[in-house]
């Protein structure tokens, strides 16, 4: 509707473009000139093209701004600037993609000495991602004839945006030529080598991060491109170098080179477990392995773990000997030697090389005693969730172990999970299988040399001898009730079934397997019992709304809701439905009464049997007991005129309803109106005066002598009570004090 009345609003941009001397600053004043610039003002934007515009631009994202300025407004224009080159306009780009001149103010940002003012490399990095993805040839051809390129953004890699460049550069090049063109030239520049050389005891510690971190990236942007394409698409050589034997043991060699690091180790090891995952599996998936049995295989390149295996040790002393760390205080007290990321990555790393089923790797763990190390600092560091999660991983691993003939031979396989051709040269050797290095090893070990039933057992009656004096459960009772459910379950069914079952029937000492079992079938069974219990009852919940403070005066029994509900529908006429609803001339006005009749449902027959005694029947009569209070003729007259709270929970039916009520063994509930007359629905207190005696009497007398399960039904249905007044009351008076049905 703005068209037709011509609302439509001049901006101040067209006004200020009129003015022969309007400046770049100007427009750049103004709120809306990026939303005139990507809405394609075409007066803005060939203003901006303009070369001195362009310069200008440009100057501002690559030039530190003035120290005096106030720092609100510093990073203003700078921040404009880039939003304005990079507004994917096409006039833009092609000016700033085609002018060799800008391209070179732009490389020249690269050349000034570090650190780099990290918004300012935000703004270039921003700026030239874009122009790579948008004028790919002409900014790949210009940065190609940069031959130290590479090396002046790894000098600046202790900010991330040389890192968010370096990824660009890998995944943001098309089409598919160029790309693999583009990765041929990264690898001719030594990229992977010179990032690997970064992660080292002496660099600094933010540049070990970044370098880890876009190691990291290129191998799942690798792995995801690689499983994209066409499977004669040639192999991404960054990827094919960072799997190498050589490559991994270069990095490992610059872990434990010279005096061992936190930051060296974590970063190092954080390459080593991307290098592991074959595929990128959520936590679901690593939380249930145990419960998956082997469907899937986590096959890695072997070439990899060969690099691994021989620097398992040093993995171990980090385990024993960390890096020193200061003394830390925590929500439960001052812990002295704290675990460290260090060892918590150690730990990682040992449950990703277990799930890859190796059995020379298995086989040095087991050497080793690292699994047993791991469970030391499993019980040792109560509070420590994260070590937990990975202990748990690896016992699982271990368990799922499929046997000799069922296990899948670790071949080579390449990055997209096929096998791989046999170059040795490129993927190195096969992993050996012989019966010396069987994963059944691992197993004989988990029960024999760490005797992890002992500890669970141990364990756990120390927690709870603690608990029974008062302390606090320990923070790995969680983690160690998964595990020895997985020690039940794999009992039960599993790869490993036998093997497990021989160990804890045949080789645990007597007294053990004894408060085994017992641990089994009273305090895991009951522990289990307690974590699956329902924590929120839904069917006691109700709407909060102004009915939140009424009591139900029947009891929340389900049995006995069910009883009346099989109760009420039983035996009812075929033709119910056809009969339910209201007629039209039911709406019209009888004699300016308000009340209305509700349908008339032709008959509902109870088939019940008079001496019925049932315990349903005893707790109903003793809720109305303790709910409805005995009539006292002394209290005074209720007037019927005062404000009262109104309770829509009960439906009311008048005293018409009642006198067709006919005692006997079987009866008939009609609720149709002889003659077509109106029932009145009218409770009994707003028709005729509570006492008045003549009708209330006849109507209590003829309730008075109904069989009790009849009686009950009237109440259950609010056919009598409270509601009806003096006459409900009067009934229930009768049936207490005179009659014994």
């Amino acid at each position: 509707m703005f068209w037709k009345f011509d609302l439509h609003t001049t901006s101040h941009i067209d006004q200020l473009l009129d003015k022969e001397d309007v400046t770049l600053r100007e427009l750049m004043e103004e709120d809306d000139v990026l939303q005139e610039c990507k809405a394609q003002n075409r007066r803005l934007l060939l203003f901006l093209s303009q070369d001195h515009c362009m310069q200008e631009l440009v100057g501002l994202i690559t030039t530190e701004p003035p120290a005096d300025l106030e720092e609100r407004s510093r990073f203003k224009f700078p921040n404009i600037a880039c939003e304005l080159l990079t507004s994917d306009v096409s006039i833009i780009n092609d000016k700033l993609g085609g002018d060799e001149s800008l391209l070179e103010m732009l490389y020249h940002f690269l050349e000034q000495d570090p650190p780099l003012n990290p918004l300012l490399a935000s703004f270039f990095s921003k700026t030239i991602g874009n122009l790579i993805a948008r004028k790919t040839e002409q900014v790949i051809a210009f940065l190609k004839k940069k031959e130290g390129f590479i090396g002046l953004v790894l000098k600046h890699i202790d900010a991330s945006a040389m890192m968010d460049l370096l990824l660009r550069l890998i995944s943001c090049v098309e089409p598919a030529p160029l790309r693999q063109e583009v990765l041929h030239w990264l690898n001719e520049e030594k990229l992977v080598q010179r990032l690997t050389e970064l992660i080292h005891t002496g660099k600094d510690e933010e540049r070990q991060s970044n370098a880890s971190q876009t190691l990291c990236d290129i191998i799942r942007l690798s792995r995801d491109q690689a499983n994209q394409m066409q499977e004669n698409v040639e192999a991404d050589p960054l990827l094919a170098v960072l799997e190498s034997q050589e490559s991994v043991a270069g990095l490992l060699k610059n872990l434990f080179e010279g005096e061992r690091s936190e930051a060296s180790i974590v970063n190092g090891t954080q390459v080593l477990l991307t290098l592991l995952e074959t595929r990128r599996s959520g936590l679901e998936g690593l939380m249930d392995l145990y419960s998956q049995g082997y469907e899937r295989s986590y096959t890695v390149n072997s070439s990899i773990l060969n690099a691994i295996e021989p620097h398992l040790k040093d993995f171990q002393q980090v385990l024993l000997d960390p890096p020193k760390k200061s003394a830390i205080l925590t929500t439960v007290g001052v812990l002295d030697q704290p675990l460290g990321n260090a060892r918590l990555h150690v730990a990682r790393l040992v449950a990703a090389l277990l799930q890859t089923n190796a059995p020379s790797i298995c086989q040095e763990l087991c050497n080793l005693a690292t699994m047993d190390l791991l469970l030391d600092l499993f019980f040792k560091y109560t509070w420590n969730n994260f070590l937990h999660f990975q202990v748990e991983l690896c016992v699982a691993s271990i368990l799922n172990h499929p046997s000799s003939e069922d296990r899948p031979s670790p071949g080579l396989q390449n990055h997209n999970g096929k096998p791989a051709a046999s170059n040795s040269e490129s993927q190195g050797e096969a992993v050996e299988t012989d019966s010396s290095s069987d994963p059944q090893t691992s197993i004989h070990n988990l029960f024999q040399k760490c005797r992890l039933v002992q500890r669970i057992l141990d364990t756990w009656e120390e927690n709870d001898k603690i608990q029974a004096e008062g302390g606090t459960r320990r923070g790995n009772m969680g983690h160690l009730t998964r595990i020895a459910n997985m020690v039940v379950q794999n009992l039960e069914k599993g790869p490993v079934q036998a093997q497990i079952t021989d160990l804890i029937k045949g080789k645990l000492p007597e007294d053990c397997r004894g408060r085994w079992e017992s641990f089994v079938d009273e305090t895991l069974r009951e522990t289990n019992r307690r974590n699956t219990v329902e924590l929120v009852s839904t069917h006691n919940m109700h709407s909060s709304s102004e009915d939140d403070d009424m009591e139900s005066p029947f009891p929340n029994d389900l049995s006995l809701q069910q009883a009346f509900s099989d109760y009420q529908i039983q035996q009812m006429t075929a033709n119910f439905v056809d009969q339910f609803g209201f007629n039209d001339d039911e709406f019209s006005e009888h004699d300016e009464n308000i009340n209305a009749t509700f349908d008339r449902i032709a008959e509902i027959n109870f088939n019940l049997d008079a001496d019925d005694n049932s315990a349903n029947a005893a707790a109903f009569e003793a809720c109305c007991k303790e709910r409805i209070h005995q009539f006292d003729d002394a209290e005074e007259e209720e007037d019927i005129w005062e404000d009262k709270e109104i309770n829509y929970a009960t439906q009311i039916m008048g005293a018409a309803a009642i006198h067709r009520l006919k005692p006997g063994n079987s009866w008939t509930a009609n609720f149709r109106d002889s003659g077509g007359a109106v029932a009145s629905q009218t409770p009994a207190g707003w028709d005729r005066s509570t006492g008045s005696g003549t009708e209330a009497q006849e109507t209590a007398s003829l309730l008075g002598h109904l069989p009790k399960h009849q009686l009950e039904f009237c109440i259950s249905e609010s056919i009598v009570g409270k509601h009806l007044g003096v006459l409900g009351l009067k009934v229930l008076e009768l049936h207490d004090k005179n009659l014994k049905l």
